[in-house]
């Protein structure tokens, strides 16, 4: 994920300290009740360089997922960005059938980036209708705007919008400034928690705007960006976990939390560091796996 993206030279120098939680959502006691769950994990599964260290030797790519499953509990599926089949999903969700693994697909570039949200209704009932085959496998979904998509278009959001059922797992990533300037952002945000859909939270060196920490839905995804194993990608992860922590208490039911790196070799790395400090400060009926 290059949005944002710095040099490492910089990275010192960036204040990296969460703000505080911003709390839209209405708190349910029956959703409290039962704990919540953490779904952690990588943008993809088939990197062959992951084979000998994140995958064991000999690995061959069709067992990929197989061998993926067993070391996350979500995959953020970037790949139905730019291809939304129909077979592809059902073989997936073949070989997640019957496990607690959550997909989390991205919404088509079509509807987002090519319509521009204008006349979405045929594809954005594609989309849902596709995603309805990973059957108790679908995790949140994302949809993000291009950077040049800015509150101008806000009725085309609300046009979207419209087109979701109540409580889908839908949520927006916003990237264009202008969205987060005080006024236009409480509008977007009333919005999006009046249907209980999320917000993305993108945490990366070079917006810090974009890391709201605003909570429209009882779940939350977040999308971290690190930087080559730099120091600072450990010390971000530590606050993170502590952060989590609190979101039971604010009525949070799933934290979905991806993480991502220029290179992709380094990305199991942070992951499995993330679900070792999870692990020491987490309820262990969250669903977690632990990295071997």
């Amino acid at each position: 994920m290059k949005y944002g993206h710095v040099s490492t030279d910089v990275l010192e120098t960036i204040h990296f300290t969460l703000p505080p939680d911003q709390v839209l959502i209405n708190k349910d006691e029956k959703e409290l009740s039962g704990g919540y769950k953490i779904f952690c994990g990588c943008g993809k599964w088939g990197i062959k360089e992951w084979v000998g260290n994140l995958y064991p030797e000999g690995t061959k790519e069709d067992n990929f997922l197989n061998a993926y499953m067993g070391r996350f509990n979500a995959i953020e599926l970037n790949s139905t960005f730019y291809r939304l089949s129909r077979t592809s999903i059902e073989e997936w969700a073949a070989v997640a059938k019957g496990s607690n693994f959550k997909f989390c697909p991205k919404w088509s570039r079509r509807i987002s980036h090519i319509s521009w949200l204008k006349d979405v209704e045929e594809s954005t009932a594609f989309f849902i209708d596709a995603c309805t085959l990973f059957t108790e496998n679908l995790g949140a979904t994302f949809l993000q705007l291009p950077e040049n998509f800015g509150p101008k278009y806000m009725d085309r959001v609300q046009g979207f919008l419209e087109l979701i059922p109540n409580d889908y797992p839908l949520h927006l990533e916003l990237r264009h400034k202008d969205w987060f300037e005080s006024q236009t952002f409480e509008e977007i945000s009333n919005l999006l928690a009046s249907k209980k859909f999320g917000l993305v939270i993108t945490d990366t060196a070079g917006r810090r705007d974009v890391i709201h920490m605003t909570l429209t839905a009882p779940v939350v995804f977040v999308r971290f960006n690190g930087y080559g194993l730099h120091p600072t990608d450990y010390s971000r992860l530590d606050e993170w976990a502590e952060r989590i922590k609190t979101w039971e208490r604010q009525g949070i039911r799933e934290v979905y939390f991806f993480c991502h790196q220029a290179d992709e070799r380094h990305t199991p790395e942070i992951c499995r560091y993330f679900l070792r400090i999870l692990s020491h400060n987490i309820n262990p009926n969250n669903g977690l796996i632990l990295p071997p």
